[in-house]
């Protein structure tokens, strides 16, 4: 169980801001068409990093000095405490090449579970928001996943980890589900990063996303958003999803049945 305390729902506004003032800053940097190798990208993405953690890490730690920092979960162990997830980028390759598919995004967890979270896409104009027992909003209005229940007209999102191509199992499982939700689902997008694709099934955009592969970094924080608002958020098994499981579904909850159906081996 998470642990919310009575303040955590009062840092939501700040912790809004915080993440506007940082993607206003992104809008302002020069961007480039492509980049034409790995040591170019990690360095042009360390300097935007950067650029954003200059303005989120003081106003974060301000906001709960006591948490831990965290920039990216490689291991399977979450701290114990108070941490902040933060993500200065998700969907940096998109960002670097002019695209609008990226957000910001920040996840305070207690003992392992995420109680607070704020994704903000400042080309958009967006901000999801949500936390832990008291609902989850897009720019302030409440959200709820869709209605639909026929597979035929579904729009499903799915993605990879970074760097997918060291798992090769996820990569073998994610080629073979994709075969099979194409043959069921309306219609089959990769939208860009993996939150905001997640709050979208949240606030009703999507009808599902699903994805294979240890992505906790990029989904813990969307997770909160999309069980607020009332998604099914399991694995591909259809068990309870955590941070340790090897894949995930998000869906609107009429549709979870016959996507666990398209997704099992």
């Amino acid at each position: 169980m998470s642990t919310l305390t009575t303040s955590t729902p009062s840092l939501l506004p700040s912790l809004e801001s915080a993440l506007r003032e940082a993607g206003s800053q992104l809008l302002t940097r020069p961007q480039v068409a492509a980049l034409p190798d790995m040591r170019a990208f990690r360095a042009a993405f360390e300097a935007l990093e950067a650029d954003v953690m200059a303005i989120l890490r003081p106003a974060l730690m301000a906001l709960r000095p006591d948490a831990a920092w965290i920039d990216e979960l490689d291991s399977a162990d979450l701290p114990r405490g108070a941490a902040w997830l933060v993500d200065s980028v998700d969907g940096a390759v998109q960002y670097m090449r002019g695209l609008p598919q990226w957000c910001l995004t920040a996840t305070l967890l207690e003992d392992g579970e995420p109680v607070l979270a704020v994704l903000h896409n400042p080309v958009l104009g967006e901000t999801y928001s949500a936390v832990s027992g008291e609902g989850a909003w897009r720019n302030g209005e409440r959200i709820l996943p869709s209605e639909t229940r026929d597979i035929a007209v579904a729009l499903v999102s799915t993605s990879q980890p970074p760097f997918a191509a060291q798992d090769p199992s996820a990569v073998h499982r994610a080629g073979d589900s994709l075969a099979r939700v194409l043959g069921v689902a309306g219609a089959v997008r990769n939208l860009g990063p993996t939150s905001w694709q997640i709050a979208d099934v949240a606030a009703g955009r999507l009808d599902a996303f699903w994805e294979f592969g240890d992505d906790r970094s990029n989904l813990l924080g969307a997770v909160l958003i999309a069980r607020e608002a009332g998604a099914s958020v399991t694995d591909a098994a259809g068990e309870s999803w955590i941070p340790n499981s090897a894949s995930v579904l998000v869906a609107t909850p009429a549709l979870r049945d016959e996507l666990l159906n398209a997704l099992a081996c």
